[in-house]
Formats: C-alpha cells, sequence, structure tokens
C-alpha cells in the first residue's frame, strides 16, 4: 500500500554535505522507488519570522512558507523529521518552524485542557531521525533523550500524530562504513513508509 510522505528536513544548513540531507535523501530515494508519494520541507530556505507573542501565535496569519508547509502536513499520511542534536535539543530554526506549523486552528481546534481538541494530524505516523556527536546510546542513558521525548510528548502527541518511531544516530563523525549503513538502513525505512 503506497503513501503519502513528507519529509521535513530540520538542518538550518543547507549545505548538502551535512549528514541529516544524505540520510533524507536517502528515505526519499526509497520512498520514491517503491512508490511512495514524497513532498520534503526544507526548513533552511523557508521565510517565516520568529513569534514573539501568544498574540502573534494565536491571531497572525502565517507566512506563505508556513501555509506551504502545513498543507504538505494536512496531505501526508507519515511524517519523517530529521535534524542534528545542537546543545542537547533540536536546532533553534527547527523549533521556530514547529511553533510557527502547529498554531491554533490548524494543528489543533476545539478546548485543549479538557480533552477536547481536533487537529487534522491525527493519526499520521512519524519518523524522527537525530544525528548527534555522543553515542546514541549515551544520549538515551545518561541525558534521559529528554529533547526527543519533549518533541514526542510536547507537539507531536500533543496533536495525535502517532505512532511515533526513532532512529538515533551517533557519532555522526566517524568512519564512512557506519554511514553506510545508515543511509541504507533509511532507503529500506523510505520503501516500507516506516
Amino acid at each position: 500500500m503506497t503513501k503519502r510522505i513528507v519529509i521535513i528536513q530540520g538542518h538550518p544548513d543547507p549545505d548538502d554535505a551535512r549528514f541529516c540531507h544524505a540520510l533524507a535523501a536517502a528515505y526519499k530515494e526509497g520512498a520514491s522507488s517503491a512508490g511512495h508519494e514524497v513532498k520534503t520541507i526544507d526548513i533552511s530556505g523557508l521565510d517565516f519570522p520568529i513569534l514573539r507573542s501568544r498574540a502573534e501565535w494565536e491571531k497572525e496569519p502565517p507566512s506563505a512558507d508556513i501555509k506551504a508547509a502545513q498543507d504538505a502536513m494536512t496531505w501526508a499520511q507519515h511524517a519523517v523529521i530529521v535534524y542534528p542534536l545542537w546543545l542537547g535539543g533540536m536546532p533553534a530554526l527547527l523549533k521556530g518552524f514547529l511553533e510557527q506549523v502547529m498554531r491554533p486552528d490548524f494543528a489543533f481546534k476545539g478546548e485543549l485542557m479538557m480533552g477536547k481538541a481536533e487537529s487534522p494530524l491525527s493519526g499520521r505516523s512519524v519518523r524522527i531521525v537525530v544525528t548527534m556527536g555522543m553515542p546514541a546510546f549515551f544520549y538515551r542513558w545518561y541525558f534521559g533523550a529528554h529533547s526527543l521525548k519533549s518533541l514526542e510528548r510536547n507537539i507531536l502527541h500533543f496533536v495525535g500524530m502517532g505512532p511515533i518511531r526513532e532512529s538515533l544516530i551517533g557519532l555522526v563523525e566517524g568512519e564512512k562504513e557506519s554511514r553506510e549503513k545508515w543511509l541504507s538502513k533509511m532507503r529500506a525505512l523510505g520503501e516500507i513508509a516506516r
């Protein structure tokens, strides 16, 4: 069964030499080869302001780039978010993008605190791919994968997205053989849209 997939390339550096770009491209290659429809959102090339108040978040219309991203996320049945771990969390540009996209009247409608919110994103599966310089097990064990858990619980689950799967890639500055294994794995995950 083919799926509609949106890949959110969350590395703020547009340089294709970044491993996150190679991972996203490998996932897309695998998905496309299996007949899935794929759209890519590269946040490094988007034009949007940083939100500075609740009023901006609730009342100001999104920029054209953010509206296009919202449309792509609504269209998709599966989302892939790829980003590097910077200072223990996602890069600021990716966080700013998610704040812009996950606005009231798009990501949720209704009373959040009463459990009555509805979201057009409900039921979409997600794959989160995070690269880091440290060993991935150390990020999970010592740091408790705190920023990843925050993304999953406070943003994605909050708007009804799930199931959520993770690929944590440590020691990204390591040997080429390890990188090739991860690229192959991303292609295989893309083929099955998982």
